[in-house]
């Protein structure tokens, strides 16, 4: 079958690389190049990368519903979408033969939108999964061809959970790629009433709000990393937060304040007389670093017992 693929971040590639073994990328759509300004040099999306190194051809627009000719001007039996990054318009979707479907790391209906990966962990969900389901006009609301499960462990970060779902939707794809040439898949409509939604991050989201318990701060902090990565502050000063810990330490302090200061880790108190431990963060301008590091450098005149944390700046 005759593909064009469009997708963007790493999540995109192992799927990318399935489908290549077995059909035909005659077209690869994907993000426009970043810039770096420290090294002052471009940086070209992993699916490009990917692309590049294949030696598939590689089509970049600024914004796809108004920059689309190079679409409908490729043969093609079937557009994949798999995080792409751009509300695609309806003559690129009905372009192909098979039509257009998208990759979704949700249990569609719930959680709709950019980042339902990332809003699964921060809300403390038990399971996600993959959809792959026909591409509509209306932001991931097409009927659904395939869905399967996926527990999420209290040890998964946005990391791992990325990678949890891109080799899922790598072992699903296939099947659903050869149901649409066979005919033999049934689509099934989303139940309207069931629809939520994970919209993009905002600054907002990063910031750490200790006024609730450790367990949610746990999982807001897991949903951060390591992209963009939850934070809060210390002497004016944004701490980045990679990896954290419930704490088995109970308190009566006032939240946001450090309790403990261990070999490798410090807690701070949270709502409900609860404290989270943080073990891995990042300092401006600093690489990202062990709290038991950090606790043998600057930390040791940074963090004291009672001090307060999370002042806005």
């Amino acid at each position: 079958m005759k593909i064009i693929f469009m997708g963007t971040p790493t999540f995109a590639v192992p799927i990318l690389e399935v489908i290549s073994k077995r059909h035909n990328i005659v077209l690869v759509v994907t993000q426009p190049d970043q810039y770096n300004t420290k090294k002052r040099e471009k940086i070209f999306s992993p699916v490009k990368e990917w692309a590049l190194e294949n030696k598939c051809e590689v089509f970049q627009p600024e914004k796809i519903r108004v920059d689309y000719q190079k679409i409908l001007d490729t043969e093609a039996d079937l557009i994949i979408t798999a995080a792409y990054g751009q509300i695609i318009g309806e003559r690129v979707l009905n372009h192909p033969k098979y039509k257009s479907i998208n990759i979704h790391g949700s249990l569609l209906p719930k959680y709709r939108g950019g980042a339902p990966i990332q809003r699964a962990l921060i809300n403390g969900d038990k399971e996600t999964g993959i959809t792959i389901m026909y591409m509509a006009k209306k932001m991931d609301a097409g009927d659904i061809l395939r869905m399967e499960k996926l527990k999420i462990e209290d040890s998964d970060n946005q990391d791992v959970l990325f990678k949890k779902l891109s080799i899922l939707a790598s072992a699903m794809i296939l099947d659903v790629i050869d149901g649409l040439e066979k005919g033999s898949l049934i689509a099934t409509p989303q139940d309207e009433t069931k629809v939520t939604y994970a919209y993009n991050l905002t600054k907002e989201d990063e910031k750490i709000d200790f006024n609730t318990n450790a367990i949610n701060v746990f999982n807001r902090i897991r949903g951060l990393s390591s992209n963009p990565g939850g934070y809060f502050i210390i002497d004016n000063q944004i701490i980045k937060v990679y990896n954290s810990i419930v704490s088995k330490r109970n308190h009566h302090e006032e939240v946001g304040r450090i309790i403990a200061i261990d070999k490798d880790s410090f807690d701070i108190s949270c709502a409900d007389n609860t404290a989270i431990s943080i073990l891995e963060i990042q300092l401006p301008s600093r690489n990202r670093i062990m709290v038991r590091d950090f606790i043998n450098g600057q930390g040791r005149k940074m963090l004291q017992i009672n001090k307060k944390v999370g002042e806005i700046l």
